[in-house]
Parts: structure tokens; sequence; C-alpha cells
């Protein structure tokens, strides 16, 4: 009887789980990728030399206080609450009504964006210095050293992290119901308010949930394959020596 219900409650209900599943992902994609775009932003401006003196000194050192704040209090507190103090802490204190979709997507790139800005970070030390002083070498200053020697290295080293945080976005939007954002759970949870069958309806939301991630687990993997290149490379005819002797002649590889 439970299965009978399961497929009842699918079949009658299917747009409002299409419409859920449809916000989740727009929420979870679109705030991972601003996410990962703040993190980039803030792990190549914490990287940067801290000047020996003076005022740029003083002004880095400031930066790098709000930045690390930032990153500490939204690594350090929950998602829900952050949505509770953003979306109505700004109506109250500043008189601002945000939309619900455009508020959710905020919270999702200002959280992510805590998170990614120590992945980048990490992946940016990970860099061998002497790639920074060759870069130096050749007259390269820090920006330019990242956009074209660095940045196109961690980005890559960083696509496991970025994707698992994506996936971890697609499930942690359901918190976000707590702003009234329609998202799956949201809708899930209007569909079993409905019908009272709350086990059955749970159910088809976890395999929407379980779908979702598991795709876009496949997609990433298949990013990465592509990236990585092929697991066989083709060695190339070694070029031809003069042998004074011999005239010339071809090293074997």
């Amino acid at each position: 009887m439970s299965f009978e219900w399961v497929v009842r409650i699918l079949v009658e209900n299917w747009p409002m789980f299409l419409r859920g599943a449809g916000v989740t992902l727009l929420i979870s994609l679109i705030g991972t990728i601003f996410g990962a775009i703040i993190g980039l932003l803030i792990g190549v401006i914490r990287t940067i030399p801290m000047p020996e003196r003076g005022a740029k000194r003083t002004l880095f050192k400031g930066i790098n206080t709000i930045l690390s704040v930032y990153i500490e209090v939204f690594r350090g507190t929950p998602m829900i609450v952050q949505a509770m103090v953003i979306f109505y802490g700004a109506a109250l204190a500043f008189g601002l009504d945000m939309d619900r979709i455009v508020a959710a997507i905020l919270i999702v790139s200002i959280n992510t964006g805590a998170y990614m800005a120590e992945i980048v970070r990490g992946g940016i030390v990970s860099i061998d210095k002497g790639q920074f002083e060759a870069s130096q070498a050749i007259g390269m200053n820090h920006f330019q050293t990242m956009w074209n020697v660095v940045l196109p290295q961690v980005i890559r080293n960083i696509l496991p992290a970025t994707g698992n945080h994506f996936i971890i976005n697609i499930k942690d939007t359901s918190v976000l119901n707590v702003i009234s954002v329609t998202e799956l759970y949201f809708q899930t949870k209007s569909i079993a308010g409905n019908n009272f069958r709350y086990f059955e309806s749970f159910t088809v939301a976890c395999a929407i949930y379980f779908v979702l991630t598991f795709t876009v687990t496949l997609i990433l993997r298949y990013f990465e394959r592509r990236l990585d290149g092929p697991d066989n490379y083709m060695k190339t005819p070694a070029a031809p020596v003069m042998n004074p002797a011999e005239g010339y002649t071809n090293i074997k590889m």
C-alpha cells in the first residue's frame, strides 16, 4: 500500500516536484558559481605578498582581517541561521524587501564563497614556489602570475572540491524553506500537508535528491577525465642527431 501511495503521489504531484527540483538546481548552481568566483578573488587577494612597511602594509593587513572575519563567520555558523539573519534581518534593519529567490542565491553564494576562499588559498599555496620565482624573473607581477601561471593549475586542482560543494549545496538548499523559498523540500512539505502521507511524500523527495546529486557526480567525473587527458600518450620519434663518423642517426626511445 505504501508503494502504491508513492506512485500515486508522484503521478498526481509531479509538477510541484519538478518545480521544486528546478528551483533547487537553479539556486545551488548559480550560488556555487558565484561562490567559486568570490573564493577565487579572496584567495588571490589573501596570497598577495605583504609589503614590508608603510601605508600599504596597514591597508593589506586591514583587508586580510576583514576577509578572515568573513570566512570565519560564514564557516562557523549554519546556513539556516544565515538565511534568517540576511533575509529577515535586512528587512527589519534596512527595510529591504528582497525577492526570496534572489535572497537564496545571495545566501548560498556568500556561504559557498567562505569555503571556496580557503580551498583556493590552499590550492595556490600548494603550487611550487619555483613557478612564482620564475614568473617574477621574467617581469610578471602578482596578478599576471596568478592569471597566466597559477590559476589554470589551481582551477583544475580544486575542481573536485568545487563539484563536491555543488552537491552539498543541492542538499543544503532545503534549509531555505525557513524564508519560504519554494525549493524541493518546501514543495514536498506542502504536498505532505495536503495528503498527510509524509513517509511516501518524502520518499519521493529523497529519490529526486539522489537522482540530482548522482547525475551531477557523473557529469563532474566526466569533465575531470577530460581535463586529465588520455591515460596513454604516444611517444614522438626522436630527432636525428649528427654523428661525425656515421652521419645522421636516430636515438631509439
